[in-house]
């Protein structure tokens, strides 16, 4: 699917917390070679520079990169033990798959890397600053450079000391997670934009579909891993230029086998020809991303739900929360994406088949666990009723609403089971009668 960039994708770099650094530690190597070449032509008299750049004599100079050493090495510690705590503390309340979101962190990168860079600049012009045959040698701009980097890496501490504290707020990790599914909710429909399917293409979608699994050629899994992005458009092309049609058998979040039929090429001739151009267009990792996985992404925020409800943390609040994020991501879904499942050429014919992200699934990906899980919290179940009636409110959707009619008896089943007090009894059959109604079937 194609590549959609966002204002989140730019505040994530890699999933580490080495390789900001060290380019940033490269770069000021640069800037320490080029200052020392121009301390060193001022000191031979070839060039003057500015009275302002003066920090004093060698005494004054070294002191002041002593201080500021010891400042540096000392909150470089301090933001490694921090970074480490807030991700321990992300997994045990968040879960592990959440980790890899704190790690990508731009703040978090690029504050390391400036402590750890000033550390550097200012070590190594601590060790030229020094008594030489020939007199004194004060670097002078390469101290005033470090001055610079010790203020700006003091700016980002700021930075990063409100990023942590906003970025381990439940809050604003579940909002993380909702504006990733709505970025990828927004790509499948920018793609059906760009590649509209006209009603005769759509119409031979199960021919086509019989007629790779019968007569198609197989290209395998070049790896065992997970599907974790499909380039739909340019695949497409590829495929249009080739005159076949590929069928996908994986849609991105499911786990392949080394091996394994990948896909399906008609004509089968034609499966050698194609067969690289799918496997660097079909992106398999080690694990799953949230670029077009909107089943992983709505798994992210169950996730939070279900530790927020275990008994050792107990929160419902967070539960609520994400039940209501998961109703909004199922609504946007139903409203904005088809199941259609098809890509079309230039010349109009179908060129590109993968498997539909079923609406039906979603709604069980999403309520299922948390349903199961919410046991005697009655608030629990009745949100979950809310949601079903708010959706089925918004919905003409018959599948959808079958989907969200299972799911409120299975809750009103569920309760009926569990022994309440009449008033919790009677608010929970208030909502599941509210349900029914908005779902057209009364009880």
């Amino acid at each position: 699917m194609p590549r959609r960039q966002t204002y989140i994708d730019l505040l994530k770099l890699r999933a580490d917390l080495w390789r900001i650094p060290f380019l940033l530690c490269i770069a000021t190597l640069l800037l320490f070679v080029a200052t020392g070449q121009v301390d060193r032509a001022a000191a031979r008299g070839a060039l003057t520079l500015p009275p302002w750049i003066s920090v004093g004599g060698i005494e004054d100079a070294r002191a002041i990169l002593g201080a500021m050493l010891g400042a540096v090495s000392t909150v470089l510690a301090l933001i490694f033990s921090v970074a480490l705590l807030v991700l321990s503390m992300a997994v045990s309340q968040f879960g592990p798959r959440i980790l890899s979101r704190f790690l990508r962190d731009g703040i978090t990168q690029v504050t390391i890397g400036l402590f750890f860079a000033t550390f550097l600049h200012t070590l190594l012009g601590l060790v030229v600053t020094r008594s030489q045959t020939a007199g004194e040698f004060v670097p002078q701009l390469t101290v005033m450079c470090s001055v610079v980097l010790v203020i700006v890496s003091f700016t980002f501490l700021i930075i990063f000391s409100h990023r942590i504290a906003m970025s381990i707020q439940t809050q604003n990790v579940v909002a993380q997670i909702v504006a990733d599914l709505d970025g990828a909710i927004a790509e499948l429909r920018d793609m059906m934009r760009e590649h509209p399917l006209r009603p005769e293409a759509l119409s031979q979608r199960d021919a086509l579909v019989a007629r790779c699994a019968a007569e198609g050629g197989v290209v395998r899994v070049p790896r065992t891993g997970f599907v974790q992005e499909v380039d739909i458009g340019r695949l497409g092309l590829a495929a249009e230029e080739a005159d076949a049609v590929v069928r996908l058998l994986y849609r991105p979040g499911q786990f392949v086998l080394e091996n394994a039929a990948l896909c399906q090429v008609l004509p089968a001739a034609k499966a050698a020809n194609l067969a690289a151009a799918i496997r660097r267009d079909v992106k398999i990792g080690p694990h799953r991303t949230l670029k077009q996985d909107l089943e992983f992404s709505m798994a992210q925020l169950v996730e939070i739900a279900l530790r927020a409800l275990s008994p050792a943390i107990n929160d419902t609040f967070t539960g609520l929360t994400c039940i209501d994020w998961l109703g909004d991501g199922l609504r946007v879904f139903d409203a904005h994406v088809v199941e259609r499942a098809a890509l079309t050429g230039p010349s109009g014919s179908i060129r590109l088949l993968w498997p539909p992200m079923r609406l039906v699934r979603l709604v069980k990906t999403a309520f299922d666990q948390i349903r199961q899980s919410a046991g005697a919290n009655h608030a629990v179940s009745i949100r979950l009723l809310q949601t079903f009636a708010r959706l089925g409110e918004e919905s003409q959707n018959p599948q959808f609403r079958q989907a969200l009619s299972e799911q409120a008896d299975a809750v009103w089943e569920a309760a009926s089971a569990t022994p309440l007090v009449k008033s919790d009894r009677a608010d929970i059959e208030a909502a599941y009668r509210r349900t029914r109604e908005a779902l057209g079937s009364a009880p």
